[in-house]
């Protein structure tokens, strides 16, 4: 692969899955190296795998929760479609070829799906530690936080500005408006407080003329 954290996600992946299933790992971290991704990045699966290294006993199945992540962004393009139900669908073709049994690719398929609002029941404990992974990022420093708004901005380059505020502001609101923004004990814990205080930062931000 092309870099170490190239080489260390494949790594990753053939702990979880096995040698004979590099070929696998091997397309997916091709994926998060798309040229036009600029968030959903190789950066951003490793960052969640390791986040849920520390939610692992929050999980009920540590290795479905593993394999959604590196599943759940494998397909992401800003121009059109449902990314997770695509991701989805991949999930559901590569890992029964992998020898995995049906009940595991289900929940993995279940999990990525879950990605596209990120609102895991409060009994779905393997939900509740991708989500929260997903999501850590909301609660980043200050300078991390605007580099993460900065590179979804550029992956919407496309769109113009005042229809991105739009859109990118009812997608924090969404947010921000739920109960529990972060679903384990550890998680919310730690991240709650400054992802609120994130959102909120930002949407003023969206809602100033120019921005």
């Amino acid at each position: 692969m092309g870099t170490s954290l190239d080489a260390e996600l494949l790594d990753r992946w053939t702990e979880l899955a096995g040698p004979s299933a590099r070929a696998v790992g091997e397309d997916l971290v091709r994926r998060y190296s798309e040229p036009h991704r600029r968030y959903h990045t190789v950066e951003h699966l490793a960052a969640m795998l390791s986040i849920i290294d520390d939610l692992a006993a929050d999980a009920a199945d540590i290795a479905a929760v593993r394999y959604a992540a590196f599943f759940h962004d494998a397909v992401y393009s800003v121009e059109g479609g449902d990314n997770e139900e695509a991701s989805a669908a991949l999930a559901e073709t590569a890992l029964p070829a992998m020898g995995l049994d049906a009940e595991l690719v289900a929940e993995v398929a279940r999990l990525v799906r879950l990605t596209a609002g990120h609102h895991p029941d409060p009994s779905d404990r393997n939900g509740g530690v991708l989500c929260d992974a997903d999501l850590a990022i909301l609660a980043a420093g200050e300078s991390a936080y605007a580099a993460y708004a900065s590179a979804v901005r550029a992956e919407y380059a496309h769109v113009p500005d005042e229809l991105f505020r739009k859109g990118r502001a009812a997608v924090l609101q969404g947010l921000i408006q739920q109960e529990h923004l972060f679903r384990t004990p550890t998680a919310r814990a730690r991240y709650d407080n400054a992802a609120r205080a994130n959102l909120a930062a930002e949407l003023i931000t969206l809602s100033e003329p120019g921005a």
